[in-house]
């Protein structure tokens, strides 16, 4: 089968990745990328904080942001302190053992991709003038305009990002919600780190295209390490 697609949406292909390496960059790749460059403008000498190192976010926003020069710390299991530490992280919050607001302070930027707990706990390590950006909501009335959401989804989204986004104020910090878009572009800049060898990809498995309901299982029971992809072939 073959599907159209605008041709500013896509990029070729990093030359030394297999075809199921390469279905598992953009997604991860460009979140990474608009979270860290385009939305944080991070920068040599900065400290981000990315939760849930060992997810296909995560595993390449760690690699992203020790490219640019930031000190990283990330949020892990203890099964994924190794893997963590090997993309690059610096600091290794083992959540099982610590509470990453007790240890973590003055960070620039913070990578949400969890629970709202987490979200408002990440404040506490944001230095005055930090951001928070979320891949997992709440979406805030910025979003909103930025797809062109009638005047009720835009009221709807600022109530929804109304507590955090005041909470984040009264520490000088700034909330916003991020929802990847694409981005032919900014994946030719990444081609070009992968095949420089600056950023590699974290495949944990490849299922065949007869056993997606078992790969969906796996993802869902939380034990992938990085991205899971499904075959067609």
């Amino acid at each position: 089968e073959f599907s159209a697609i605008k041709e500013d949406d896509v990029a070729i292909k990093p030359k030394a990745l297999t075809m199921e390496e390469a279905a598992s960059i953009p997604l991860v790749g460009l979140t990474a990328w608009q979270a860290l460059i385009e939305r944080a403008n991070l920068k040599q000498g900065q400290k981000v904080l990315i939760h849930a190192g060992s997810g296909g976010v995560g595993t390449f926003a760690i690699q992203l942001a020790k490219h640019v020069g930031a000190t990283v710390a990330t949020t892990t299991s203890t099964a994924n302190v190794d893997l963590v530490r090997s993309l690059g992280a610096d600091i290794m919050i083992d959540y099982k053992k610590q509470d990453f607001a007790d240890v973590l302070r003055d960070y620039d930027v913070v990578l949400n991709s969890l629970d709202k707990v987490t979200l408002e706990k990440s404040l506490r390590v944001l230095k005055p003038g930090g951001q928070l950006i979320s891949i997992s909501g709440p979406p805030d009335a910025a979003f909103a305009r930025s797809i062109g959401a009638s005047w009720v989804l835009r009221m709807i989204m600022g109530v929804l990002s109304y507590g955090i986004t005041t909470k984040a104020k009264r520490r000088q910090a700034k909330y916003s919600f991020l929802f990847m878009r694409a981005n032919g572009g900014q994946l030719t800049e990444i081609t070009a780190l992968i095949d420089d060898g600056i950023i590699r990809p974290v495949v944990d498995r490849v299922f065949p295209f007869a056993s997606t309901k078992e790969a969906m299982a796996y993802v869902e029971a939380g034990r992938a390490k990085g991205k899971v992809v499904v075959s067609l072939k």
